[in-house]
């Protein structure tokens, strides 16, 4: 017998009601469905084919590839849109690059999804540069587009952009600070007509370059064009940001910076791509901003390893802008107090032209002088050479902060970052972990640096003597022997756990670790380089040429007519550069000796680094241009399971980097494809 289940009419009505609203959803949804399905089977009339930059990170899979765009879709699959599509058996994100009338794929083409949003956000420039980046620097176009499109806000994205008021007509006086450096006014003039001329500008000590660099853009703004200027690192941008401000009001310019919050990142992104901001200031990812009738880029201090993308393919800010000007026709500045070998290449070839002071100009801004360089400066302190905290460097802060502000740049951050054994200077060691032992503060015992385990006994191993010395010094510790030393005087220290941006023009010292100084209103009186041995002493390919540029950086902030002091060795080429204010005859000489030991930028480098299987099995697969040599593999480090891990350079002539690019290109594919160990490849990277 059956049930009311079965019967649905012997249901109470309230039930009976229930089902039959359930039936008709049922249908309603079927019905729809139907629809739906219908609708993607009809394809668009015009430019039936959509081709989709898909989001998937795998090296053989970067290429575009064909859907049929449903007749539904038609009007919002523009280029540019963000889609969902159908790969590999899911719906992953993608990008629609261009609309086709036919498809070289001979079946049936699967549908799009859906069009994610209407709003066109990868420019026709930008994915011809993002193509150009991963094949400079062998990687694929999903990993640079997620450097070049921020995340979608979708609410913000609702939200119009405001339209740019008129630009302000030029003041008189605007590009008075530019004369102090010759050719630059030719520079300008071509900005402003409407050219696009290459230089590299070497910044005089005390110039306010971020209102230079505002008038460069004012310039190219004024022209009807757009300027794009990156910078390391986000107080840097806000220097920038204020000059453009003052200069042409805040509505003509956007800044991009990684930590202004998703909301605000996407609203300027927005405001550049729908072509209401034509000038946008901000750090590595900015390089790649869709500005319209792109005139200017700029890249402030390139040797800045924050220029340097951490992740892969690791693009250089510099060689991404670079890049830019020759796809885009458009001018280019490498700015900077010092100049990196690569700028001064740049000069070498041609391809750029020097903007720079005249030395009577420089010799008035600064004067560097080093502890102990003379037999004076001896005779008045035999340990000048060799104390850390020398009397004339004492003498030189208090002169100074009687004046104004004095920053002291201390290369080693914390308090005693390492110790040794007063007598026989064995240095101290953990008797648990080995590791070094330090001090974290003037009344806290000797600590292990790696397991931080407390030694407050502690005797040496050597000699069983229990007193301590301390060698290296971080700039808490300098600060309190400043502070001691002059006790009237106010002392700030600004390092990684707390920088200062700005310090007003009251008297005091300021102790900094290099890239943490901030900047003083009006500039620094003086300026003392500590510890010059401690940048010296790395062991790397850029070392001299990095401790050249932190100084610089540091002694540029001082004001017109202030002093610098260097305790260091004054025979050294780096320090007696910095003396001469001559780094571009510093990098002069370092890209001859780079050249003569086939070194970049002479040489196109690449590095390939992984478990010795894996890299022997890529140096096998890599076809290199004739010219090409491998050099290693070497031994680097230890992975997990103490495997070691091995690393190979690879080296062509500069003119054979293209081809460079497409083997490792090759090479990457044909490694993701087979499904081989992973390597890491890194192209010219900043450190070797």
């Amino acid at each position: 017998m059956s049930g009311p289940e079965e019967q649905p009419e012997l249901l109470p009505a309230h039930e009976w009601q229930s089902v039959r609203a359930s039936v008709k959803e049922s249908q309603a949804k079927a019905r729809a469905t139907r629809a739906r399905k219908a609708a993607e089977a009809e394809v668009a009339e015009v430019d039936p084919v959509a081709r989709v930059l898909v989001d998937v990170a795998l090296a053989h899979l970067d290429r575009p590839f064909d859907y049929a765009v449903p007749a539904s879709m038609a009007d919002a699959a523009r280029p540019g849109v963000r889609v969902k599509v159908r790969f590999a058996g899911q719906d992953v994100d993608g990008y629609l690059v261009e609309r086709a009338a036919t498809s070289d794929h001979t079946g049936r083409l699967a549908p799009l999804r859906r069009v994610v949003s209407d709003e066109p956000v990868l420019s026709p420039a930008v994915a011809g540069l993002v193509a150009a980046v991963a094949e400079r620097y062998a990687g694929s176009r999903s990993d640079v587009l997620r450097l070049a499109v921020p995340p979608r806000h979708a609410t913000t994205e609702k939200e119009p952009s405001p339209a740019e008021p008129p630009v302000p007509a030029a003041r008189p006086d605007e590009a008075a600070g530019w004369a102090t450096y010759e050719h630059a006014a030719a520079y300008l003039s071509h900005l402003a007509g409407g050219g696009a001329p290459r230089a590299v500008w070497s910044v005089a000590p005390g110039e306010d370059w971020p209102r230079r660099l505002a008038e460069a853009a004012a310039a190219t703004r004024r022209s009807g064009r757009g300027t794009l200027i990156c910078l390391p690192d986000g107080k840097d941008v806000d220097r920038v940001d204020r000059a453009l401000t003052d200069l042409l009001g805040g509505d003509h310019h956007v800044t991009l910076t990684a930590d202004a919050g998703p909301a605000r990142r996407y609203r300027d992104f927005l405001a550049v791509s729908r072509g209401a901001r034509r000038i946008v200031v901000g750090t590595r990812a900015a390089a790649f901003a869709p500005v319209h009738d792109l005139g200017h880029v700029v890249v402030w201090d390139d040797g800045d390893d924050l220029h340097a993308e951490p992740r892969a393919p690791y693009p250089h800010t510099r060689e991404t802008l670079l890049l830019r000007a020759e796809r885009e026709g458009a001018a280019a500045l490498v700015a900077g107090f010092a100049r990196s070998v690569e700028a001064e290449y740049l000069l070498r070839t041609g391809w750029a032209h020097e903007l720079a002071a005249p030395r009577p100009v420089v010799r008035e801004r600064v004067r560097v002088v080093v502890a102990g360089a003379s037999e004076l400066d001896l005779r008045r302190d035999p340990l000048a050479r060799a104390a850390r905290l020398p009397h004339q460097a004492l003498e030189a802060i208090r002169e100074a902060v009687a004046d104004g502000p004095v920053l002291v740049q201390n290369p080693r951050l914390g308090y005693v970052a390492a110790l040794a054994c007063e007598r026989c200077r064995t240095p101290a060691r953990c008797d648990v972990c080995r590791g070094p032992l330090a001090l974290t503060g003037p009344t806290t015992p000797p600590a292990c640096r790696w397991c931080g385990t407390e030694v407050p006994a502690w005797a040496c191993g050597e000699c069983g003597h229990r007193g301590l010395r301390a060698p290296v010094i971080g700039d808490a510790r300098t600060a309190e022997e400043i502070g001691r030393a002059l006790p009237r005087v106010r002392v700030l220290t600004s390092s990684r756990d707390r920088v200062l941006a700005t310090v007003d023009a009251r008297p005091g010292v300021v102790v900094a670790t290099p890239g943490a100084e901030p900047v003083a209103e009006g500039g620094y009186a003086a300026v003392v380089l500590l510890d010059a041995w401690l940048l010296l002493g790395r062991t790397d390919l850029r070392t001299d040429e990095e401790a050249l540029r932190r100084w610089c950086d540091a002694v540029g902030l001082v004001r017109t007519g202030g002093r610098a002091l260097v305790v260091g060795d004054p025979a050294h080429p780096a320090v007696q550069a910095l003396v001469r204010w001559d780094p571009g005859g510093f990098a002069a000489r370092e890209t001859v000796e780079r050249q003569e030991a086939h070194l970049p930028p002479a040489s196109r480098l690449a590095t390939i680094t992984g478990e010795p299987g894996a890299v022997d099995d890529a140096l096998t697969l890599l076809s290199l241009p004739e010219v090409g040599e491998v050099l290693g593999p070497v031994p680097t480090s230890l992975g997990e399971q103490d495997e070691p891990e091995v690393r190979a350079v690879v080296r062509v002539p500069r003119a054979h980097g293209p081809a460079l690019g497409r083997a490792l290109g090759e090479l990457q594919r044909v490694r993701s494809a087979r499904k081989l160990d992973a390597v890491r490849i890194q192209v010219d990277p900043p450190s070797l």
